[in-house]
């Protein structure tokens, strides 16, 4: 794997399409915190969540609008004057078509943060999103052969198939995992930044995927200005607009390519993986998938005795690991990586909760929580 010839040209114009929308966040998000707090959309403490203190929520609207905005511009900037030479690259339209599904995840999370919608209407909403991503086409063709090199072909409805179920599956993994100041938005901003390397690398092909590169060092910038805000103590929460947002543009971004989806494997291991043992621990238990509780890794970690600072930078390590395996392995060698950290992530579970730690009982909460589905 190496660097595609055309990388030393389009640096200057990576770095503006990096720091441009982290300014734009930066700048947006006390606003938004202003307008949050006059609206009352505010989560207040409880015995569930980690927060001291009442905390806006809606952080989402920040980062989805200095995406939006300049990732539109390099969209439509390149239209017109070829800035980033990638023969390889969609359609404009699809590309619009993506923004305009992100627009929607964004507006959709922001209703749920206004109203505090049920579990069921939540993953209606995310249906819908998932819908506009396949009406714009967005959907894998082939998808990496997991046994070695190489790719397995998909029929048009295992791929529109597989789209829906993995738009959904990011989409929850990055809310499970919204439980920490900065947690799911730190985590989002590392596995942006990976995408983006790996587009510019002979491991999508010969001439890389140059133009979705952009977009992820794009989303990457605006999650790096909200994260200011963000991390512990949180001024603003991401809320369920950030959530939806950044949960549908990594999965598609992901999608763009079928060697990013093994990456995205990986580098989102621990929310992933995370979301999938509380599910099965949920369901063993006889409660709903979707039934809140302390059971997940940061609360697991905050009960080892970790600051939250330092459960968060934990965290954080152990994703720029596997964003680092995820660069240095080959495709297939990914996913091999990615279900032995499903084993070792179970058992590690298992041992922390055989030590007595009673934490993993779900608790009698029957509501919403605005930041899990």
């Amino acid at each position: 794997m190496k660097l595609i010839g055309t990388f030393g040209p389009m640096v200057p114009l990576l770095i503006a399409a990096f720091i441009v929308p982290a300014l734009i966040t930066l700048l947006a998000t006390p606003l938004v915190v202003r307008i949050a707090t006059r609206l009352g959309a505010v989560d207040e403490p409880n015995h569930r969540r980690v927060n001291a203190m009442p905390v806006p929520r809606g952080g989402g609207v920040a980062v989805a609008f200095a995406f939006l905005l300049v990732a539109t511009a390099v969209v439509l900037a390149n239209e017109q004057w070829d800035l980033v030479p990638d023969p390889n690259r969609p359609e404009t339209s699809t590309f619009l078509a993506v923004m305009l599904g992100g627009l929607v995840a964004a507006l959709l999370g922001l209703l749920d943060d206004a109203l505090q919608l049920r579990a069921r209407w939540q993953l209606l909403t995310q249906l819908a999103v998932a819908a506009v991503a396949v009406l714009a086409g967005v959907w894998p063709t082939a998808l990496n052969n997991p046994v070695g090199p190489g790719t397995i072909p998909l029929v048009p409805a295992a791929g529109i198939g597989f789209a829906v179920v993995w738009i959904l599956g990011m989409i929850n993994s990055i809310n499970f995992i919204d439980g920490l100041d900065g947690l799911s938005s730190g985590i989002a901003l590392i596995a942006a930044v990976t995408l983006g390397i790996i587009s510019f690398t002979t491991a999508v092909g010969v001439t890389g995927q140059p133009m979705v590169g952009m977009l992820c060092f794009v989303l990457a910038g605006s999650l790096l200005g909200f994260l200011r805000w963000n991390f512990h103590p949180a001024k603003i929460f991401i809320g369920t607009t950030g959530v939806m947002f950044v949960g549908y543009m990594l999965a598609i971004l992901s999608i763009l390519g079928a060697a990013k989806v093994a990456v995205a494997l990986l580098v989102l291991g621990v929310p992933i993986i995370d979301t999938f043992w509380i599910i099965v621990r949920r369901l063993a238990t006889g409660h709903s998938p979707f039934t809140p509780d302390r059971g997940h890794i940061h609360h697991r970690l905050l009960d080892l005795g970790l600051s939250h600072a330092q459960t968060v930078l934990f965290i954080y390590a152990i994703c720029i690991a596997l964003a680092v395996g995820s660069i240095v392995l080959a495709t297939y060698q990914q996913v091999y990586a990615f279900l032995g950290l499903a084993v070792a992530f179970g058992i590690g579970l298992f041992l922390v909760a055989r030590g007595g730690n009673d934490a993993l009982e779900a608790d009698t909460y029957e509501g919403p929580a605005p930041d899990e589905v």
